[in-house]
């Protein structure tokens, strides 16, 4: 499908909970995932497999979760140092605010929260994680996604970069950002990291807020998606529109540096993923075919310089209310424009009027990158574009 990196949640021993983000012991596998017969749950096991995957062209990514372990982790017990504890002696729980209800808090019993900023033994703590991302590299992971990357102090996610890029000077780290407010966002400009999240799946394609974040952090890449592990399924949301499946996957493609899509999107899949219930058994018959139009975006995204980076992007005023249209720079096509036309209408096209765009004496290429797989890109030369329901466009000046 023309992706360049493999992200895998994590692999450790998990607590009692079960829970992928709930690491008991980091030295063993997941027991889910030791290959069957195998006698030892060592990392080791993992070596063979993340040199097949490198050699299929593919970077293998894992999840970094360093703000917290299991509640019955032994370090507890061998390092309460490492541990914030409240005056009853137990080890705090994390938790998040609903940010709509103030009074609603939901808080991870399985959880304990690691003291990373103020433990009296910080140096041995932030030792412990730097040996575990060297072991990582060592097995052949290649980029971390850092898990609630605001929740650890940036001085640390400087520490362990620095280190990881001494063993491998294009390992990635990709900050885990979703959630937390501009300010804390901000803060983990400058730790070293090579990408942000995007919330622009969230958008309602109307609102400032998606926009006003994107110009503020256009000089961090940030990755987009139409549906990520911790959100329902875009197909069960939508009872399964294919051509909704397929928008919000252009979209993403073209909104920032990189584009990412959990398995099974391509097939529509329905079941909510869930980090401690899902099973193998959980595959689905699917109700989508979407391979080779992934493989189009992804393969045009590739091509054309103007989708490349994470671009300047300023809405354009058209006169027809159904469209949203962003003009588009990019960093690798110095001096060229593009232009993003999406028709947020579900059952109606939208015609757009090519001179509203304001667009330089230059010839324009014009995609329907909705259906990428099934038509090609061709010369505009019509001053009335018709944009069916819930297409994108991408227009675009030649190089």
């Amino acid at each position: 499908m023309g992706f360049n990196w493999i992200y895998i949640n994590p692999i450790n021993y998990p607590g009692y909970s079960g829970s992928l983000y709930s690491t008991k012991e980091y030295d063993r596998l997941n027991p889910a995932f030791v290959p069957p017969g195998s006698p030892s749950h060592s990392l080791d096991a993992l070596e063979p497999v993340l040199r097949q995957i490198t050699d299929l062209g593919l970077h293998p990514m894992i999840d970094l979760v360093i703000n917290h372990t299991a509640i019955d982790s032994p370090l507890i017990q061998r390092h309460p140092a490492w541990f914030q504890w409240d005056d009853d002696g137990h080890v705090r729980n994390p938790g998040a605010v609903d940010p709509h209800n103030p009074e609603l808090r939901t808080v991870w019993g399985d959880l304990g929260i690691v003291d990373n900023e103020g433990s009296a033994d910080r140096e041995g703590l932030w030792n412990f994680w730097k040996e575990l991302v060297l072991q990582y590299l060592d097995l052949g992971f290649h980029g971390f996604r850092c898990d609630a990357a605001y929740q650890v102090p940036a001085n640390l996610w400087r520490v362990l970069i620095q280190e990881a890029r001494k063993v491998n000077p294009h390992a990635v780290f990709w900050a885990e950002n979703l959630g937390c407010t501009v300010e804390q966002t901000r803060a983990l400009r400058g730790a070293g990291f090579h990408n942000f999240c995007n919330s622009s799946k969230w958008w309602n394609f109307h609102d400032d807020w998606c926009l006003d974040q994107h110009r503020e952090f256009e000089d961090m890449p940030s990755i987009s998606f139409p549906e990520n592990h911790d959100a329902d399924r875009l197909a069960q949301e939508t009872n399964g529109l294919e051509k909704i499946q397929r928008q919000r996957y252009a979209f993403a493609a073209t909104f920032s540096a990189g584009v990412m899509m959990p398995i099974g999107y391509e097939f529509g899949f329905r079941k909510k993923l869930h980090v401690v219930e899902m099973q193998p058994s959980d595959w689905e018959a699917g109700t989508m075919k979407l391979e080779m139009f992934v493989l189009a975006v992804n393969e045009t995204k590739l091509r054309v310089p103007l989708l490349q980076g994470e671009g300047t992007l300023s809405r354009v005023a058209v006169n027809h209310p159904s469209l949203l249209v962003l003009s588009r720079t990019s960093e690798y096509a110095p001096g060229q424009l593009g232009w993003i036309v999406l028709n947020r209408d579900w059952d109606h096209a939208a015609q757009l009027a090519v001179d509203e765009l304001a667009a330089p004496d230059k010839p324009i290429t014009v995609l329907d990158l909705t259906l990428a797989d099934q038509c090609s890109s061709k010369p505009l030369i019509e001053s009335h574009l018709e944009i069916g329901p819930a297409r994108v466009f991408f227009l675009y000046q030649e190089p």
